[in-house]
């Protein structure tokens, strides 16, 4: 393929010619889809970026007044320069898994792995400079990789999505793709026959993705699509438990280690199935009973849809996914170590580091005189909540171990239900606590945020973003997905 690397991976601080001037849509686009293929390989410390392949085909999702991103979100930014004058004509930021694998423990230690990953961006009418840049902990973006791409090279794949076996379910159709978020919902663990379940799960969380706000209140902003490819067998792998499924995207249960954590690294089975319907945003609904979901900004994200949380799960991961929220929870077992550098602060909205006190980025929201940061009953709750992980750590390799040696089923299941009612009593406990706090419906600044018991702060007492259950997102959540509605909607 004629794609001219023009600068290797990890050269930083290139001069590059930015114009200032609004760039217009059809200068510089065809209203057609352009998906660049690429592999990221490294560890915690090194960083390779080379082309995979390069797609053209079908309607361009996007906005075709908001192209240039200027949310600031996200580790990442895929950038689109004109070739000849060097103009920022496209970019998008984003989070990936090879991100969240450079903090992980095989990451730090030096194991090299690789990741697949896409920039999906308007098909360029000329040549242009495909760019990836990183987020630095001071904050600043550096580039990492560059590449002169030409729409006319004979390399560049545009056949349209014409897999037979992939069927198209319109959930949700508030009219033209380019000025609203659309949405695709990926079957996962579905096999044909299971199709109507399929159906009649895609209905139940369409519904509920539009129970609270921001989301009801802008429902005409919305597309949501079904994608249902089916799988050769129900389910997905469970590597704990020793159960490997031959699945239409791959997606696994003990991603990065954690037990609950689901991810797929099938990043082209994915983007060649949801290349069939115009998208801003991917889910991937899995079919299965077990807790699990994981969402990584503007990349997709996933959860169960059979269990007593998946209401929960699909709004939440879609926090992260859609709208750059942080987790707020911070003792919960996680795969990261350090995903938020001590002494710098996260670009998400919703957490800070709180490094000027007298000046958070949710200052505006703030209830009146109070403190900052805000003393809160967190002793209490600390004791409580870490309590609950021990004991849930130990209920979830106890389900494992019996899986793994083929205990009777009706054992596993007394297993299983224990941990559900557990995990039920530990919830509604949290809830109503953090609902008696004093500071209950307040905006202040509260420690412990991001995976972090000390040294990061979350707006409000609870949250989606925080504890486990359907609940409103906080008052500086919901700011900043109306934010991200609106630029998708002009």
């Amino acid at each position: 393929m004629k794609i001219r690397v023009v600068i290797g991976a990890l050269v930083i601080g290139l001069a590059v010619v930015v114009g200032t001037a609004h760039a217009a849509f059809d200068d510089y686009f065809v209203d057609r889809t352009m998906r660049i293929d690429y592999h990221h390989t490294g560890d915690a410390n090194t960083e390779i970026v080379s082309i995979d392949r390069v797609y053209e085909y079908g309607t361009w999702a996007g906005s075709l007044e908001n192209f240039v991103d200027q949310l600031n979100y996200g580790a990442y930014y895929h950038k689109i320069y004109d070739a000849d004058s060097g103009e920022l004509i496209y970019s998008r930021g984003f989070d990936s898994y090879f991100k969240e694998y450079q903090t992980s423990a095989k990451g730090r230690d030096g194991v090299i792995k690789t990741f697949h990953e896409s920039a999906i961006i308007p098909s360029p009418k000329a040549k242009v400079i495909f760019a990836l840049e990183k987020r630095q902990k001071e904050g600043h973006l550096e580039e990492v990789f560059r590449a002169e791409i030409d729409p006319e090279d004979v390399m560049i794949i545009r056949d349209e999505a014409a897999d037979a076996s992939v069927k198209v379910i319109e959930s949700l159709f508030n009219g033209d793709p380019h000025v609203k978020a659309d949405i695709a919902i990926i079957a996962e663990g579905y096999t044909a026959d299971e199709e109507p379940k399929f159906r009649s799960d895609l209905k139940r969380f369409t519904k509920v993705f539009f129970t609270e706000d921001p989301c009801k209140s802008h429902r005409e902003h919305f597309n949501v699509y079904g994608v249902f490819k089916p799988s050769q067998q129900s389910g997905i792998d469970e590597p704990r438990h020793g159960s490997f499924r031959s699945s239409a995207v791959s997606a696994t249960f003990n991603s990065m280690g954690s037990e609950r954590y689901i991810l797929t690294e099938d990043n082209k089975a994915l983007r060649d199935i949801a290349r069939h319907v115009p998208y801003d945003a991917l889910y991937i609904m899995i079919n299965h009973h077990r807790y699990g979901g994981g969402g990584i900004y503007n990349f997709y994200c996933t959860f169960t849809a059979d269990n007593q949380w998946s209401e929960y799960l699909m709004v939440h991961e879609f926090g992260h996914s859609f709208f750059g929220l942080a987790d707020e929870y911070y003792t919960s077992v996680v795969a990261y170590e350090d995903f938020y550098p001590p002494g710098y602060e996260p670009a998400e909205p919703n957490i800070t580091a709180a490094l000027d006190v007298e000046n958070v980025k949710w200052k505006h929201l703030l209830t009146e005189d109070i403190e900052v940061p805000t003393p809160w009953e967190k002793a209490d709750y600390d004791t409580m909540s870490l309590a609950w992980q021990r004991l849930r750590g130990k209920l979830n390799d106890r389900i494992a171990k019996l899986r793994r040696e083929g205990a009777p089923e009706e054992e596993v299941t007394a297993a299983e239900e224990e941990y559900n009612r557990r995990d039920r009593e530990h919830a509604l406990n949290a809830h109503e606590y953090l609902k008696a706090s004093k500071h209950a419906g307040q905006v202040g600044v509260f420690e412990g945020a991001g995976y972090a018991i000390k040294g990061l702060y979350r707006p409000m007492v609870d949250c989606i973003m925080f504890t486990k259950a359907q609940k409103r997102f906080c008052k500086v959540c919901e700011e900043a997905m109306i934010k991200i509605i609106e630029w998708y909607s002009e």
